[in-house]
């Protein structure tokens, strides 16, 4: 366990202890991404541009910087108006200045543009960027954090709610849903409305009010409100928060980013065939060697989506040598394709085994900071630079945390665990703290009666083997019976003595609700407003100064 000080902070956190716990502890992870933690190097056939730690990327910029061919100057003026447009400070300019230099490298991330910046991982994500584009300066590269908001995705569903603690011990969930709002449209095609108000008072009416609640609701209300694009308001929060670490936003659906990339998508287009037949021999390669393919690509795979009259986003599905959109009649050459590509080419938008190449076209990228199941497809997408002649970028896991409050530390005190015991479940702690705790009595009477059941069932099986074969069988089927009905009990009295305790029961909603909500780790769940809310844009410094982006584990802050 290591120890920071808190900078700027007040009484209530002085110093941040922070430990680490490895992935293969938590459920649920790729195991091939467990596999490129452990060792990248030895998955190079799977990753080609596989680096251990960040230090190694400095023998790999020059091959960089020589495979970026997109209009440096074009690119860092789109930049210098999309980042002016959202309130960026002097910092987020500077780095985009520094993109201009032939010698300038890219540290990249990105994610979906969620309601109030959406889970917290997004923020891990940015800040890991950050700081590695720092530690990247200190050897001397002329390195730059740039931060992708995928407004181009049309999952709408997925980022129109957020989740923060109640206060009282449970979870609120906060959700908007503007006119026009489709799972159809780009997320940076949909424009806030009225209801949007009604979103920011619900989540601060959930946050517990604090000496830093002013602050936060005008930095959410500043980029959140009627008539700002959905992707541009999520830029304009990330900005406020992080813009003074120089992170640069970039939105790829912008006119001028799009006349950037026309070359690569048109390229995509022509190799098309070929890069299906490559994803899919990858994923049936990763299938024999007992990983499971992240992505399912089946016949048919086309690398990129279409954008209509109407301002829907539609898959691509190849017919034979015609192309054609996914449930409509009609069709595409794909000379067709290249030529709408080259002359219109916000018709496109590249799909996520296409989208890293695209963002690397476009940025000369030395690195990728990404979660466990993009570090997995990776794997897969590595196909897609090798069909088009690219250097896949080197990729990363970003910094992974669970901050952990002294209230939910004394609670988990209290009863003797550690975080790792909470993914057993609620109902396996309840049982615990039951049987070990407020029912311990009743619960070795149990035990005992269930010990004597046995020892007694025990002795008739004997006697009944003895006189008659049949009679045992009928005995072990009525004992499996006897012995279900007796666990059945034990967990009707652990449910009812954990819920009729209520001091027991709001400290268990509190920690499952604070650690980990929804049956998962706490930064795929609750937003960062539940922390700065608190904690004011400390919160912001703590998280960068805890920040190691050669942390393979996942990190657990103490405040």
């Amino acid at each position: 366990m290591s120890q920071i000080v808190a900078p700027g902070a007040k009484s209530a956190v002085s110093t941040l202890s922070i430990e680490s716990i490895p992935f293969s502890d938590i459920p649920g992870q790729p195991r091939l991404f467990l596999d490129y933690l452990v060792d990248p190097a030895a998955l190079r056939d799977l990753y080609p541009s596989a680096a251990g730690s960040i230090a190694e990327l400095a023998v790999h910029a020059s091959d960089v910087i020589a495979g970026h061919k997109a209009d440096r100057n074009a690119l860092a003026d789109a930049l210098r108006d999309q980042n002016l447009r959202i309130g960026a400070p002097t910092a987020v300019i500077e780095n985009i200045e520094r993109l201009r230099a032939g010698d300038s490298v890219a540290v990249v991330t990105g994610q979906q543009a969620g309601l109030f910046t959406g889970p917290l991982y997004t923020i891990y994500k940015a800040l890991t960027a950050v700081a590695a584009a720092d530690r990247l300066r200190e050897q001397g590269l002329n390195a730059v954090p740039v931060f992708w908001v995928a407004d181009e995705d049309h999952d709408f569903a997925e980022v129109s709610h957020t989740f923060v603690g109640d206060g009282e011990g449970g979870l609120a969930e906060i959700k908007v849903d503007p006119a026009r709002a489709s799972d159809e449209i780009p997320v940076g095609d949909i424009t806030l409305d009225a209801k949007i108000g009604e979103a920011v008072s619900r989540l601060f009416e959930a946050l517990p009010s604090t000496e830093f609640t002013r602050e936060r609701r005008q930095e959410v209300e500043s980029a959140w409100r009627p008539g700002t694009g959905y992707a541009e308001a999520f830029a304009k929060q990330m900005t406020a928060m992080l813009g003074r670490f120089g992170l640069v936003m970039l939105s790829p659906s912008e006119p001028v980013m799009k006349r950037l990339a026309a070359p690569i998508y048109a390229d995509a287009i022509k190799r098309s065939r070929a890069i299906e037949e490559a994803l899919i021999a990858r994923s049936e390669m990763l299938a024999e060697r007992g990983y499971t393919p992240q992505v399912l690509i089946d016949q048919g795979y086309f690398p990129l989506f279409y954008h209509t009259n109407d301002g829907r986003r539609v898959a691509l599905k190849r017919n034979g040598e015609k192309v054609r959109l996914k449930g409509e009649r009609e069709e595409f050459t794909l000379d067709d394709l290249a030529g709408i590509a080259e002359r219109e080419p916000e018709r496109f938008s590249p799909n996520v085994m296409l989208r890293a190449a695209v963002q690397d076209y476009l940025l000369p990228t030395v690195c990728y900071f990404g979660g466990g199941a993009e570090v997995a497809y990776f794997a897969q997408n590595a196909e897609t630079y090798r069909i088009l002649g690219r250097r896949p970028s080197a990729i990363f896991h970003r910094q992974s945390f669970t901050v952990m409050e002294r209230r939910h530390s004394r609670i988990l005190d209290r009863f003797g665990f550690g975080l790792t015991d909470l993914f057993a479940g609620r109902d396996a702690i309840a049982a615990k703290v039951v049987d070990e705790d407020i029912g311990r009595d009743t619960a070795r009477l149990i035990a005992d009666v269930e010990e004597r059941i046995n020892t007694e069932l025990a002795r008739l099986d004997h006697r009944f083997s003895e006189i008659d074969v049949t009679l045992a069988a009928n005995l072990a089927t009525r004992r499996r019976k006897i012995i279900y009905h007796i666990a059945a009990l034990r967990d009707k009295f652990r449910q009812s003595a954990a819920n009729g305790d209520e001091v027991t029961r709001r400290r268990l909603d509190s920690i499952f609700a604070g650690l980990v909500p929804n049956d998962g780790l706490q930064e795929r769940t609750l937003n960062v407003t539940n922390f700065t809310a608190r904690y004011g844009s400390y919160f912001i410094d703590w998280l960068r100064d805890s920040i190691d982006p050669d942390e393979r584990g996942h990190r657990i802050i103490k405040l």
